[in-house]
């Protein structure tokens, strides 16, 4: 399985247009479009799952950069969610 970001992606872009993109490639296990939490609007980027990773790499290499509603699509490997440090700060005060 491979996990692809793809980024520039139009506001108004919906999971069904992207899930027909990739599946050119293979199959499309999950499309997640990350929208705002406040307004619940598309953030202009989010996250598929491609079930093969050789059609994966195949959809990055075919993807990136293509127009998708007048934008030119960043796709890449997307990379791990970098852990946070839980805890804060706080002491010091003598």
């Amino acid at each position: 399985m491979l996990n692809i970001y793809v980024g520039n992606l139009s506001y108004e872009a919906t999971e069904d247009e992207v899930r027909a993109l990739f599946a050119e490639f293979g199959e499309v296990e999950s499309v997640n479009l990350v929208t705002d939490r406040e307004t619940g609007r598309l953030r202009g980027f989010g996250f598929v799952q491609m079930a093969d990773a050789t059609a994966g790499k195949a959809a990055i290499e075919g993807l990136n950069g293509k127009e998708l509603a007048g934008r030119a699509l960043a796709v890449n490997e997307a990379r791990p969610k970098p852990s946070r440090s839980g805890g804060g700060g706080g002491g010091g005060y003598g």
